[in-house]
């Protein structure tokens, strides 16, 4: 089956000038609540449209409120007014939503050429840059696979209009923003795909031309590779698979390395039936999304391809297929890791840290002086944390700090959950070194994390645990229905400050 497109690469810039001389198919006006709230910076006709709108109680400017008005003696063949909240209130998280949610609102309409005005708070270069990212983000689609009746229009070129001086810093400012959202939409593109098509191999081959001709490398471990390196965990959850593993290794190197070695782990189950311990059929369509965490680490290399990073940084997506059949792994099985350790089976849907625990070991074996790695690994997370938060584990409470310091950097929420020796228990098997579940649904995130520190040993390492970020089952406005691309963000802040956490 082809593959569609999942985004449009627009053009993304900025524009120095007033509102009324920007030219575009719409201009996107941020209007902050309060009856006080300052309009006499807008050209008049729509100074007084605003004016309007608020003496008849139609415009209260909350957050995302979208009002059309005409757009007289304007360059702008129409002018979308978007309510932006409190101006006390505004955040480069908002900036980056209000972007977002009116790009698509005029992506509904047939826009493709989109400005936004800043105006306000709605200014400088931090909700510059998360402006830019926003209004890209709105690039990507997800309807990509309808041949008929997509009710969103493509973007072609996205601008961020500013009236005053320091354009170079804020051109920059856009670039990197503009940079952050397609990395975010690439992530987004390999989540989204259906599992008949992304197919351990066929993502594996896309990140090679993903990457070709850029600073980053690409080498794909396959079977033989794999059991030469005794990789036991990811080749016994492949094993019920007619669909080969790989193993994806990206390699991003300074001009000048020094430093630490920052290494990227993502768990990229293609499709995840649970195996011999079989999912409810409700809602396993979702299960195509168990490779969000390895999308993360590719989307994460897309921005550092562009914009570098101080030090190296190394990726590695254990990329497989977890099926029931004559030939999968059972519960009761004595499977044997790279790094020597036996594991227990007693849920084969507890897969993810199976095949992360063998790619930890491996990044180790490359060099990695710090490692992070990132999966939709437990329910118990959702249960925990809901949509709203990641979990996050990590040793030593430095590195844990670096981590979340960079989600919220990135507009990521990271919340810490403990992982103290009490819990090593839940772990305890009588046959093999850990068992990879234990035989309670308590504190499930928490035991999923132990399992994979015993790969990392006194390496720096953190766990980012997506589950319940790494798709949207609702629509916002500032979000579709469908993959998130959550975490590309924090990822990249953390590589590219590397410097500061040595």
């Amino acid at each position: 089956m082809p593959s569609p497109v999942f985004y449009s690469t627009p053009s993304v810039r900025l524009i120095v000038g007033s509102a009324a001389s920007a030219e575009a198919d719409v201009l996107v006006v941020p209007i902050f609540s309060g009856d006080d709230a300052a309009i006499d910076d807008l050209p008049l006709a729509l100074a007084e449209a605003v004016a309007s709108l608020r003496d008849g109680r139609e415009l209260k400017a909350e957050p995302y409120e979208t009002h059309w008005v005409r757009a007289d003696g304007m360059q702008s063949r129409r002018v979308l007014l978007i309510g932006a909240g409190p101006e006390g209130a505004l955040t480069p998280d908002l900036a980056r939503r209000l972007g977002t949610a009116a790009a698509l609102v005029a992506r509904a309409r047939g826009c493709g050429r989109v400005a936004f005005l800043t105006r306000g708070a709605l200014q400088g270069e931090a909700i510059v840059r998360t402006l830019a990212e926003g209004l890209t983000l709105a690039a990507f689609h997800v309807d990509a696979y309808k041949t008929r009746d997509r009710k969103l229009s493509d973007l072609a070129e996205l601008a961020v209009v500013v009236s005053e001086g320091g354009a170079d810093t804020l051109a920059d400012a856009v670039a990197t923003g503009a940079t952050m959202g397609e990395a975010t939409n690439v992530a987004r593109s390999f989540a989204h795909e259906p599992p008949n098509v992304l197919t351990p191999r066929v993502m594996a081959e896309r990140v090679q031309a993903l990457f070709a001709g850029t600073r980053v490398s690409v080498e794909v471990l396959e079977q033989p590779q794999l059991e030469s390196l005794n990789m036991g965990l990811l080749l016994g959850v492949a094993q019920g698979s007619a669909e080969p593993p790989r193993l994806i290794v990206l390699t991003y190197t300074p001009e000048h390395p020094a430093g630490p070695v920052l290494g990227l782990v993502g768990k990229a189950v293609t499709f995840d039936t649970g195996g011999i311990s079989i999912k409810p059929a409700d809602n396993m369509d979702r299960m195509k999304y168990d490779m969000c965490g390895g999308a993360a680490v590719v989307g994460a290399f897309h921005a550092l391809a562009r914009m570098g990073a101080p030090s190296t940084v190394i990726g590695v997506v254990p990329a497989v297929e977890n099926m029931p059949s004559g030939t999968a792994f059972r519960p009761g099985d004595i499977l044997t890791g790279a790094s020597g350790l036996t594991v227990e089976i007693t849920n084969t849907d507890a897969e993810g840290r199976l095949i992360l625990g063998d790619a930890l070991w491996y990044a180790q074996q490359l060099g990695a002086t710090h490692l992070v790695d990132i999966a939709t690994l437990t329910g118990a997370c959702a249960v925990a944390l809901g949509r709203v938060a990641s979990g996050l584990f990590a040793a030593p409470d430095r590195w844990r700090d670096v981590l979340q310091d960079a989600g919220a950097r990135g507009g990521d929420m990271l919340w810490p959950l403990p992982m103290t020796d009490d819990y090593k228990e839940l772990l305890k098997s009588d046959i093999a070194d850990m068992v990879n579940a234990p035989g309670t649904r308590y504190g499930g995130a928490i035991s999923a994390a132990l399992f994979l520190k015993a790969f990392t040993g006194d390496t720096p390492w953190a766990h980012l645990d997506i589950a319940g970020t790494a798709w949207a089952d609702e629509p916002k406005p500032w979000q579709p229905k469908g993959p998130t691309g959550v975490a590309v963000r924090t990822l990249v802040e953390v590589a590219r400050r590397a410097g500061e956490w040595v």
